[in-house]
């Protein structure tokens, strides 16, 4: 009898079968951030003899085929693998403290309370997971110290100094209303009868429309993070997502502002009786200036930021014009009214 032909083949290390994820949370994570490697290599038989093949073929009986295993993967929310089927598609870690670099808990800092941060920051550390593409793991922490479930992103973007699950972070936050919604809130869905069943939080990051029927979500979600405009207020389960406000949000001064940039408070110009709002110059093409910044970024807040594929800044452009018009066409505005160009009226509705 030939002796069968084996071939080593190493499979990858984001494959997001059953049986990889089994190994991704019992095998040590990796303190650097990144997923562990698979655990052994897949053994596949390439060949066998004829007579081998033909003896069990024999053994199934005649007209009885071999049962081919069910898929492993089925059809989710979009751009997102499934989860198996007797599995919940984002299990979490429980309530822990952050780690260190050694990928030990790291002991939190005396009398470490929740940081006040603004709703600028709150987003750029979100999309800094974005870029990063964070694998998902209830196990796993990030080089930053937070676990890289959906529960530790969002810790992770509110600065918190302990990774929360989402049956706690309701406790650091603020009930609100879906009118409420502004950049940097989340819509948290806590399954209390069980946990892993469903439960599931996002950031909000502004609304796609004046209609409120989608907005942007920043969510880490396998195989990892990504930001995604999304149907109000999820994909499933959508009426037992409730909006919440981090306690810790501040309307200060972004840091995101450039070095020596210094953001004209309300208290600035009066144009047309309308405080801060420096006069129709300061907008359009050509215009460079800080008031530019101030409005991008008002325009985040209220929702109406997604034109931006980088931060609001000093000179005027496009996406200034189109988050603005927007702006313009949800107060019911249409024609020369809904131009694009902030007038006082819009800033001061924008502000207000």
């Amino acid at each position: 009898m030939e002796t069968p032909v084996f071939e080593e083949i190493e499979p990858a290390s984001d494959c997001d079968c059953a049986g990889c994820r089994h190994w991704r949370r019992v095998l040590p994570h990796s303190p650097a951030g990144r997923a562990p490697a698979h655990p052994a290599a897949y053994r596949t038989l390439v060949a066998a003899t004829a007579a081998a093949s033909a003896g069990a073929v024999s053994a199934l009986g005649a007209g009885q085929a071999a049962a081919l295993p069910a898929a492993a993967h089925a059809p989710q929310r979009p751009g997102v693998p499934a989860a198996a089927a007797d599995e919940p598609g984002t299990p979490q870690g429980p309530r822990a403290p952050l780690h260190g670099a050694t990928g030990r808990p790291a002991a939190p800092p005396a009398g470490a309370q929740p940081a006040a941060i603004t709703r600028t920051e709150i987003i750029d550390r979100a999309k800094t997971w974005v870029a990063a593409k964070v694998p998902y793991s209830m196990t796993a922490y990030w080089s930053d110290g937070y676990r890289q479930d959906c529960s530790g992103f969002v810790s992770m973007a509110w600065k918190l100094p302990a990774n929360e699950w989402t049956g706690s972070l309701a406790t650091v936050a603020d009930r609100i209303t879906k009118e409420e919604l502004a950049p940097g809130d989340i819509l948290l869905f806590h399954n209390a009868s069980d946990p892993q069943e469903g439960s599931h939080v996002v950031i909000f990051g502004g609304w796609t429309d004046g209609t409120h029927t989608a907005y942007t979500a920043y969510e880490q979600t396998p195989p990892h993070t990504r930001r995604l405009d999304t149907p109000y207020a999820y994909w499933n389960n959508s009426a037992k997502y409730l909006p919440y406000r981090y306690k810790g949000v501040t309307a200060g001064k972004a840091s995101t502002a450039g070095a020596g940039e210094t953001v004209p408070e309300a208290a600035g110009p009066a144009s047309h009786g309308v405080a801060g709002y420096p006069g129709r110059a300061m907008f359009g093409p050509g215009a460079d200036n800080p008031y530019v910044t101030r409005l991008g970024r008002q325009l985040v807040r209220k929702g109406f930021g997604t034109h931006y594929t980088k931060g609001p800044g000093p000179r005027w452009g496009e996406a200034d014009r189109r988050g603005v018009q927007a702006f313009q066409r949800a107060q019911g505005w249409r024609g020369g009214a809904a131009d694009g160009h902030p007038g006082p009226e819009t800033w001061r509705r924008l502000f207000s």
